[in-house]
């Protein structure tokens, strides 16, 4: 083991992911708190209400697994629920101890060690009364079919604008998660003309986010099972070897080298609630020491979105780290902070929401040695892919929008991120549109929440971006006019009547500045409106030009490159 472990210990339920701090003690672990606070922006204990991005856990105890009419539970779970798997509390303890043992195959990978934490838990699931319902889909759904996974094509352009934003609630919000499905033989994505695509590695564990390395190794953040990777390639076309370099982190996602250039000292992780860095020399495969913890503590709640984002400003002097929402539209975190507003955002900044969100939705700013902390902005829903724009230092992010306000709105977006911008959430969304669940709460900030560069469907779920630049003697470099231009792996749609994202896109920019447009660049992972083959999630450029696109859901790493 190379990196230290942290002091956290996570639980997963239905692709939601709880972190608790070790030193808290369990046996006074609140089971409603757990959920409201980690569990409800992916499942309602309403009986009245859908689905959402899980099933509802209203009567799950003592319910037949995969038992949620219309839901699109996975392979293994619905394997589970046809061999007669019930989950009883004795089954539900067995399966949150080891879900993987419990249920080879599922998207739960993640367990909770500690008895009493899954008792306080459990314990609260069997309150939640009520009958399995099936996920109502739009009425709309099976006649408008626009923006849907049919329409992808690469090449496909792409520009929403604000002005035809529909209204809130214009359809009904929909619980519909895709069903992962081997990929058919001999099946790949489809990508633009005069380029092809091939296997660069598979990885059975699905890592997330890619970061290549000075010398061309790549590195891969395999968050479910707490590793850092490195594959070696001789050719570019494909990986001949893969390491694990680090090993004992918690749920690593975001990663940077640091200071920029040939010869990095530190590779940087951000774990789900703490940053480390570890050392490095360029062509390590192992990691030579242990992992240093330079920011033990991100915020005091660490569920809900757990996907932190590194990157370093263009000077090299400051760390930047996005931490993501808890829920989904802070609805329950009431109507003013704990300190005078003026003296609260004077630290959490404009627009920091507080309670469980206190310095979430944010981007977070630090020096290199992690100290100096500071807000650099806010409003941020979930800034998935981040990265500093090299001709300008621009930072940039990708953000996952909010749910349940119907198929299309909000859109997601990416943009640049002013120092001390406030980007809405959850009071507003895209500029100053109010969001109707927290009406009349903060007026004042009308006029005040920046509207975003460039708008995507709504729910593709963009996460992570590269910017495209052929590294110098690239033997396989894009054609010039790909130069300055972004890439957006869009990982998929849940709470949408008709499927969409699951490619990757290109978008424009001119002079650092993004146009509002972007095309289609690598589609063809949907197979029909229930079931997908794969999901992008993170892309890299290889140091010979190629294109690295991951697919956590397939546990394939695509390599896009022209055509020879």
């Amino acid at each position: 083991m190379y990196a230290k472990p942290l002091t956290m210990r996570a639980l997963t339920f239905a692709g939601l992911t709880l972190a608790l701090s070790a030193h808290a003690a369990p046996a006074a672990l609140n089971g409603r708190t757990i959920f409201q606070n980690n569990c409800a922006s992916c499942h309602t204990v309403d009986s009245k209400l859908s689905a959402l991005a899980g099933p509802g856990l209203f009567g799950v105890v003592a319910r037949k697994a995969a038992a949620v009419p219309g839901f699109n539970y996975s392979s293994a779970l619905n394997k589970a629920g046809a061999a007669g798997t019930t989950w009883t509390r004795s089954e539900l303890d067995v399966f949150l101890l080891d879900p993987a043992k419990r249920v080879p195959g599922t998207t739960m990978p993640v367990g909770v060690p500690d008895q009493k934490t899954r008792a306080a838990l459990i314990d609260y699931l069997a309150t939640l009364k009520g009958p399995a319902t099936a996920a109502a889909q739009p009425a709309a759904a099976a006649n408008d079919r626009s923006g849907s996974w049919e329409e992808h094509q690469p090449g496909k352009l792409h520009h929403f604008k604000l002005a035809d934003l529909p209204a809130p609630f214009a359809t009904a919000s929909a619980g519909n998660g895709p069903r992962v499905q081997a990929r058919p033989n001999g099946s790949i994505p489809l990508v633009m003309p005069g380029f092809e695509v091939g296997i660069y590695a598979r990885d059975d564990d699905k890592p997330r986010l890619p970061l290549r390395a000075p010398n061309g190794d790549i590195f891969l953040a395999s968050t479910s099972n707490g590793e850092i990777k490195v594959l070696r390639s001789k050719d570019g076309r494909k990986a001949d070897s893969a390491e694990v370099f680090a090993t004992g982190l918690s749920r690593p996602y975001g990663m940077a080298f640091w200071p920029a250039g040939s010869d990095p000292q530190y590779l940087y992780v951000a774990n789900v609630n703490s940053v480390v860095r570890i050392p490095y020399r360029n062509g390590d495969l192992k990691a030579r020491s242990q992992a240093e913890t330079i920011v033990p503590e991100l915020s005091e709640t660490s569920g809900g979105h757990t996907t932190r984002t590194l990157a370093f400003s263009k000077d090299g002097k400051t760390m930047l780290l996005s931490i993501g929402s808890a829920t989904n539209v802070a609805s329950d975190i009431g109507p003013k902070p704990p300190q005078p507003l003026a003296q609260w955002e004077q630290v959490h900044g404009l627009g920091g929401a507080w309670g469980v969100e206190t310095d979430r939705a944010t981007v977070m700013a630090f020096d290199p040695d992690g100290k100096n902390r500071r807000t650099y902005a806010t409003g941020l829903r979930n800034c998935v892919g981040m990265l500093v724009y090299p001709a300008t230092g621009d930072v940039m992010c990708n953000v996952n929008e909010r749910d349940g306000l119907g198929d299309n709105l909000p859109p997601d977006y990416l943009t640049r991120v002013r120092q001390g911008g406030f980007y809405g959430w959850p009071w507003y969304y895209l500029g100053d549109h109010e969001d109707p669940r927290q009406k009349g709460v903060r007026p004042d900030l009308k006029g005040k929440t920046i509207a975003p560069d460039v708008l995507l469907q709504a729910h593709s779920a963009p996460l992570g971006m590269a910017v495209y630049h052929a590294p110098k003697g690239a033997r396989s470099a894009f054609p010039q006019e790909y130069e300055g231009d972004v890439f957006v792996a869009l990982h998929g749609s849940w709470n949408r009547g008709v499927r969409t994202g699951y490619k990757v896109v290109r978008v424009f920019m001119k002079n650092g500045v993004p146009t509002g447009q972007y095309q289609d660049f690598m589609t063809g992972m949907v197979l029909s409106d229930h079931d997908v083959w794969g999901r992008p999630s993170g892309v890299e450029v290889a140091q010979d030009g190629a294109l690295l696109v991951v697919d956590d859901a397939g546990g394939v790493v695509w390599r896009v490159a022209p055509k020879r």
